[in-house]
């Protein structure tokens, strides 16, 4: 087992409900929380007084937040700007309540069917106004690789790491967003790892681009973590399970009994009990 390593996950994909989120990261042993919805809206949704009884509560159970799981970032680049620099303002002050430096985030949609090059100047000077605000209230930002966003694909990740890596801007490497982008993920994480601070969670079939568990799909999953445990990784690993209607969990029932959805819990809880397959083989 990667003894060092920190498990945490999106636990609104459990119940948006907190006690319920936190009922079962216990039940698991975990005692992180990558926060992005909770009790029927989003983190950053929430008003600062009502941010601080989530901390409180979530102090009483043992439970720590490994990153504001945030939207900052995932607006069209033609959206007006100035409101979700407001949001990020607030997403800001919300991090500091919860006590963690770290907030998840994007590089702006791009539109449809268009050449991503027009949009670079723009997509560049909105996150470097994300990044002086950052550093001036000591967060920090984690780009996430996502589908259709500016960073999507790894030369392009790689644009923004070069222009704003430090102590202030890391990357998150997500498997399944790359394969659905398909992009080849040994070959992203060759081009990213001396910018990874962060890793979430999940796989994806390259042909349909379905996400699955961990180490069932094309994303090199396994491999990845064995290399990020071999260069000293000891970061968190965060799961996004997305697995609530997983077509092969009938077959994993025992007797194939057909099961039309997994609950929240279950489809969490194999998301977990893949990972740790994986982390005890590594």
């Amino acid at each position: 087992m990667w003894d060092k390593i920190k498990l945490s996950g999106f636990a609104d994909e459990i119940d948006m409900d907190l006690d319920v989120q936190m009922n079962v990261l216990k039940k698991l042993g975990m005692s992180y929380v990558e926060m992005r919805g909770v009790d029927g809206k989003g983190l950053v949704e929430h008003t600062t007084e009502e941010a601080k009884e989530i901390k409180r509560r979530l102090d009483s159970n043992g439970i720590k937040l490994s990153s504001v799981g945030s939207p900052i970032g995932k607006i069209k680049i033609a959206d007006e700007f100035a409101p979700h620099m407001e949001l990020f303002r607030h997403t800001v002050e919300l991090a500091h309540v919860m006590e963690t430096p770290n907030i998840r985030m994007f590089s702006f949609f791009m539109p449809e069917n268009s050449s991503y090059e027009p949009y670079k100047n723009k997509v560049m000077d909105q996150l470097g106004q994300f990044v002086d605000y950052a550093k001036a209230n000591e967060v920090i930002l984690l780009h996430e690789n996502e589908k259709d966003i500016y960073g999507d694909m790894a030369d392009r990740c790689l644009e923004i790491m070069k222009e704003f890596y430090g102590d202030h801007f890391k990357a998150v490497f997500d498997f399944a967003n790359f394969v659905q982008c398909k992009q080849d993920t040994m070959e992203a994480y060759e081009m990213l790892k001396p910018y990874i601070s962060y890793i979430h969670i999940k796989d994806a079939l390259w042909a349909d681009a379905s996400v699955v568990p961990a180490g069932m799909g094309d994303g090199n999953v396994e491999k990845i973590l064995g290399n990020l445990k071999e260069s000293g990784y000891q970061g968190f690993l965060s799961l996004e399970p997305h697995l609530s209607d997983f077509a092969g969990f009938s077959a994993l029932e025992q007797h194939g009994e057909q099961k039309k959805k997994m609950s929240g819990e279950e489809a969490f809880t194999m998301a977990h009990d893949a990972l740790i397959k994986i982390l005890e083989r590594i």
